[in-house]
């Protein structure tokens, strides 16, 4: 079927490629098992693992796109009320809600297929997670705390499949880290939801009136605390980590990362979009990057001492 070059470039915004920067969790069990369950002197099997980790995140877009192509076909009546919602392709009815659907369709079936044929475990993983996302389109982001708690969930199967379609174990400190880290930008958005729609809130999503700025802010405090100690536990007790507790040097990376983003929260209003967050403010992502880097070079040097 033909599409009209400005449908497609309606249909391309509607699956928001920034938010694919999520799918980068696929990532970190192949950066935290460097010289553990693979070696960089070792060209060959670096260059397959990086062709497989490249097909995941691939496929796992693939799947993310036809979830919020599903999301706004759902959310349809809702989004016409939100100031900025409404302005999305399907929303505003410069996208018709057939083409998104059978788009969606499409690229779940691409997804989950070829998920199957690149690893088993995988695709059934990407399966759990698309009916995960589903009931949480249909059900649970209308439940206060649980519609967060299910965006986490998501992030844990991302993890979980990194690490599966590569064949390596991963540390329980790292997924708990995962959970902590997607709990605190999903509080976050939830505040900015607060705040953008006030009154309308509850019209929106009726959840929302469950919360208030008051309450998410002693749970972001909470949430935020606990993903530090969790994280800097982890760098010290993880069997898996070096033996010099060399890891513990990537601290300061967590904390300050934490912190600026609170700052972005409460000071710039960037909460309502992780994604634009680390794009748009150069400290968050040089953060980000040295922590990665730091990472990198402490467990090439120091894993096994």
């Amino acid at each position: 079927m033909w599409v009209p070059p400005v449908a497609l470039a309606d249909l391309v915004a509607s699956t928001r490629p920034k938010q694919w920067l999520k799918n980068g969790v696929l990532v970190l069990p192949l950066v935290f098992s460097v010289n553990l369950y693979w070696h960089p002197s070792n060209w060959a099997e670096l260059l397959r693992m990086l062709g497989t980790i490249a097909v995941a995140v691939f496929l796992f877009s693939c799947l993310t796109a036809a979830q919020y192509l599903f999301n706004d076909l759902v959310d349809l009546p809702s989004d016409r009320l939100h100031p900025v919602k409404a302005k999305r392709p399907i929303a505003s009815g410069r996208l018709s809600p057939r083409l998104a659907a059978g788009a969606a369709g499409g690229l779940a079936a691409v997804a989950v297929g070829g998920g199957l044929a690149l690893n088993p475990a995988f695709g059934l993983l990407e399966i759990a997670y698309l009916g995960l996302m589903v009931l949480y389109t249909l059900v649970l982001k209308h439940q206060v705390l649980l519609d967060v708690f299910a965006i986490a969930a998501g992030f844990v199967i991302r993890a979980v499949a990194g690490a599966v379609v590569i064949n390596v174990p991963v540390s329980p400190w790292l997924y708990l880290c995962v959970v902590l880290g997607a709990l605190f930008l999903g509080f976050g958005k939830r505040r900015h939801e607060l705040l953008l729609l006030e009154d309308n809130a509850g019209r929106h999503r009726p959840s929302l009136d469950e919360y208030s700025v008051p309450l998410l802010d002693q749970i972001l405090v909470v949430v935020a605390t606990a993903t530090v100690v969790a994280y800097s536990l982890y760098t010290f007790t993880a069997e898996t980590l070096p033996r010099n507790k060399a890891m513990m040097l990537t601290i300061p990376f967590v904390l300050y990362g934490v912190l600026r983003y609170f700052y972005l929260i409460h000071q710039r209003n960037l909460g309502g979009s992780p994604e634009e967050a680390l794009l748009s403010d150069r400290p968050l992502l040089a953060t980000v990057v040295l922590w990665l880097l730091s990472s990198l070079v402490i467990l090439y040097v120091f894993r096994g001492s």
